[in-house]
């Protein structure tokens, strides 16, 4: 997909005719809808400068009542190796343990790679068409691609960047030791642009959770970097995992609030107080978890782990490569998917929803109080075809419009 807006503003500017949430409509004390209004909105160096009643005499560039929104954020995808802009392959049978995956990255990295920086632009403009801004990505670090990855991801970032941000994981998908990857890895910390250290699988890949979950930590703390790992691993191996990182950021509060795991499929098959006994350790030491949401025949305890105040995000991971070809790219439709596995059908439930796809930013808070956007927020939004955030959700409403760093991209 070629980029799907066209730059319409920059610098300092105005927009009137935006659509905001005011507040709930009650009935009975319940939550029965959702007031908007049109105001003025007024941009200047990246920033929300103000929020004014609506002046729609003004020259100020018109939103024609479009709904504003905080624009999205794919907290776990994978820019450098998309199957995306090339032609169409499904899954292979033959390829089903994540060893066997590794095998077959060995054998298409080097081709794959002389078109990366091509593809990962296409697939940075299929999220931006869903109105995503922002992404956290993790890079492939591995002997057979060596930092090639990276410097291909930064270049396709560099093309991008009055239009979109992202956050770098260094990502050992070849395992640490399992491949010679450690000394790629300490290599990678070592850059400014990498902001988290990846892991993948660390009893299965590389046959040890404490050898290679010490060498993650100690490289993180030494790099003052954040720590993001993979786990696939269900039972007892996942789990200590995940408890041996809790036990290390709790020892560590340097790791507190960066540290996470993604997938962490372990979770989904707890009982529901073994659930709530992890979830309160994960709050404890502030350790997130990172879904896709997958619901492979098992769900994953969401909505307990937010409960209990876990920092859970929200991303695509794989977006029609060889590892997966359900994923779409739209933080929309995640929001979407989570409403309908939980049941969040309501109003108000579907409102709170939207949180999935902004990364906890809301328009309204609990109370139906407006807190978003105010004077001094980041100039990052979307305009979209709903009359209110529940809408949008429910409906996975289009995208009319996306900014940046205060500078708008109208849709072509």
């Amino acid at each position: 997909m070629q980029f799907p807006y066209q730059l319409t503003a920059k610098g300092t500017y105005s927009l009137k005719n935006v659509r905001l949430e005011t507040g709930f409509e009650y009935e009975n004390g319940e939550v029965t809808g959702t007031k908007t209004d049109l105001f003025s909105i007024e941009i200047e160096d990246g920033k929300i400068k103000a929020v004014r009643p609506n002046i729609p005499a003004s020259n100020a560039i018109d939103a024609k009542g479009y709904l504003m929104l905080p624009a999205f954020r794919d907290m776990h995808i994978h820019l450098d190796k998309t199957l995306y802009g090339l032609p169409w392959q499904a899954l292979s049978p033959k390829r089903k343990t994540v060893k066997d995956m590794i095998a077959y990255e060995q054998e298409i990295i080097p081709e794959l790679l002389k078109t990366s920086v091509s593809r990962a632009e296409q697939l940075i403009s299929l999220l931006q068409h869903y109105g995503t801004h922002f992404a956290r990505t993790h890079f492939n670090i591995d002997p057979t691609s060596g930092l090639k990855s990276l410097e291909h991801l930064e270049q396709a970032l560099e093309h991008k960047k009055d239009s979109f941000k992202a956050e770098l994981v260094a990502f050992p998908q070849h395992g640490v030791y399992y491949t010679e990857s450690a000394p790629l890895m300490k290599e990678a910390a070592q850059l400014k642009s990498v902001g988290f250290i990846g892991g993948l699988d660390p009893l299965s890949i590389d046959g040890s959770i404490e050898k290679v979950m010490d060498f993650t930590v100690q490289l993180a703390l030494d790099h003052n970097k954040g720590i993001d790992i993979h786990l696939h691993e269900a039972g007892e191996s996942g789990m200590k995992t995940i408890n041996y990182l809790i036990d290390r950021a709790i020892e560590n509060p340097a790791l507190q609030g960066k540290t996470f795991v993604s997938h962490a499929f372990a979770l989904a098959h707890l009982s529901p107080k073994e659930t709530e006994q992890i979830a309160e350790r994960l709050a404890a030491g502030n350790v997130g978890i990172a879904s896709s949401v997958p619901f492979k025949g098992k769900i994953m305890p969401i909505p307990t782990l937010k409960k209990y105040g876990v920092n859970v995000v929200i991303g695509n991971d794989n977006v029609q490569d060889y590892w997966s070809t359900f994923g779409s790219g739209n933080m929309l439709q995640k929001a979407n998917l989570i409403a309908e596995l939980y049941g969040y059908a309501t109003e108000y439930a579907l409102s709170r929803t939207l949180q999935f796809a902004t990364q906890s930013i809301l328009p309204l808070d609990e109370k139906g109080k407006q807190q978003w956007p105010k004077a001094g927020d980041e100039a990052a939004i979307v305009l979209t075809d709903a009359s209110c955030s529940a809408e949008a959700v429910s409906r996975i409403s289009e995208i009319k419009a996306l900014m940046n760093d205060g500078n708008l991209f109208w849709r072509n």
